[in-house]
């Protein structure tokens, strides 16, 4: 199967995903009274989904090909020879512990946490919320992903099934859908918990940090899991936050410090 194909067929499955995400939120939702179409619902999808996530594939693409010219790493093929599946399960769990820690280190410092608000600021978690990601987040978080994936020489269609695990896994995490996942819930993350990330009341310092693999959580205790209530959403802030404005949301990251 050629990329071009690969690629067109991952797109054509996360179309599909997001239907059916939105049809079991209407089904089985975990918080009721959402709009299908929330306010917001609309610039999420076309600024941040669409044109954002266009604009900088485009740019984080040609940085890693400007690293690989300089560096010709790629060409060493150092993870090639290995399984496809081998690549794929070895970039998905490295990644995500390198995610983890820089979820938990946005939380914690101030600049960090600038580029990080968009996805905290909504009132309602809904699986395009995931979507939410200032651009120097995903200049920042997306480089460190596919770089290695580039310069280690993996084969081509590990970064397109590593763009698809993140984008669906994603969606689901913030989906509003009654899910149970029962001891699975040790290993992997899932709305359940991830919705709790996105919650006003969190212990000090957040939580939840995980993003495909809920056992760093279990691992370094930052797992949040209460079950006698359900979770709200947004900010706390000195401002009112321009929660439906993409282009107030970028500029603001960069205001000074009060």
């Amino acid at each position: 199967m050629g990329i071009l194909t690969l690629a067109n067929i991952s797109a054509g499955i996360i179309v599909v995903w997001a239907l059916i995400l939105t049809m079991l939120e209407i089904r089985f939702p975990y918080q009721s009274g959402y709009k299908t179409f929330r306010k917001g619902f609309f610039m999420d999808l076309f600024w941040y989904t669409i044109v954002q996530s266009y604009a900088l594939g485009l740019i984080i693409a040609y940085m890693i090909q400007w690293l690989d010219r300089n560096t010709d790493l790629s060409e060493m093929h150092l993870v090639r020879h290995w399984p496809l599946a081998g690549q794929f399960v070895f970039f998905l769990v490295v990644h995500d512990l390198w995610q983890y820690w820089f979820h938990r280190l946005q939380h914690r410092y101030f600049y960090l946490w600038r580029t990080h608000e968009p996805a905290h600021a909504t009132p309602e978690v809904d699986w395009l919320v995931g979507s939410r990601s200032h651009a120097l987040e995903i200049l920042i978080a997306q480089t460190v992903e596919f770089a290695p994936i580039i310069l280690l020489g993996a084969s081509p269609e590990i970064p397109v099934l590593k763009a698809l695990s993140d984008a669906v896994w994603g969606m689901y995490n913030h989906s509003n859908i009654r899910v149970r996942h029962g001891v699975m819930l040790y290993i992997f993350n899932g709305p359940e918990l991830h919705r709790w990330h996105h919650a006003l009341t969190v212990p000090k310092g957040g939580a939840n940090f995980a993003t495909k693999l809920s056992l760093w959580d279990w691992l370094w205790k930052t797992a949040y899991y209460p079950q006698d209530r359900l979770p709200d959403y947004g900010l706390r802030s000195e401002i009112a936050y321009p929660n439906y404005s993409y282009f107030r949301q970028l500029i603001l990251a960069f205001r000074p410090r009060r």
